[in-house]
Formats: structure tokens, sequence, C-alpha cells
């Protein structure tokens, strides 16, 4: 079984920044590369990035590139996303989750494990 706890979010005004962790623990938690999704209201859940573990790859949503970095610390099992120059339209909630691979499609349904997710608010 594997756990994954986000941290991180909370209200920023729009041009501000915000970096999430995702902290994955249990038995196989060194097997599974990492990815963040969300959930704006009312909206379905949007793949935002993923890492591989094996090599650092990584892949971006349309959204978010050039804005937001993922980035992981295999040693404390975590993973970040620094997310920069946020706008309202990136206001939701901010799953991590976990998949045998990382790939550019970001499909939620590649996902076995998630956490439960982080409030993230962009508003002046």
């Amino acid at each position: 079984q594997l756990q994954l706890v986000e941290s991180g979010g909370g209200l920023v005004q729009p041009g501000g920044s915000l970096r999430l962790s995702c902290a994955a623990s249990g038995l196989t938690s060194d097997s599974y590369d990492i990815g963040w999704f969300r959930r704006a209201p009312g909206m379905h859940r949007e793949g935002i990035s993923c890492i591989s573990r094996s090599d650092g790859s990584t892949n971006y949503g349309d959204s978010v590139k050039g804005r937001f970095t993922i980035s992981r610390d295999n040693a404390k099992n975590t993973v970040y996303l620094q997310m920069n120059n946020l706008k309202p339209e990136d206001t939701g909630v901010y799953y991590c989750a976990a998949a045998p691979l990382c790939s550019p499609l970001l499909l939620s349904d590649e996902y076995d494990y998630w956490g439960q997710g982080t409030q993230v608010t962009v508003s002046s």
C-alpha cells in the first residue's frame, strides 16, 4: 500500500507563487512515478505534471508549461510542484498520485494511488 500526503496549498494573489509537496510512504513508494492533478470547481480533473523516479524526466500540461516546475527528492520520497505566476484559473484542489509510468498524456486512469488533495485559491 502506498500513502500520499499533499501540503502547501493556500490563498495567493494573481502573479504569486506557491510550492506544493507530496510525501509518499509505504512499501512500494520507490516503485512509482508521481503526477499532479487538479480539479477546478465544476470541471473535470486535469493532469498538470508528472515526474519519473528513474531518470527525472518530466511532462507538463499545456496550461502550466513555463509556469510550473515539478521536482523530486528521492531520499525524502517527496515530490514538489513549484507554481509561479499563478492565475485565477489555477484555482482548485490539487492532488498528487502515483503511477507505474509518467506519460505525456497525464491520464488520471493510469494512476493507482491518490492523496486527499490540497486547496489552492488564486484571488485578489
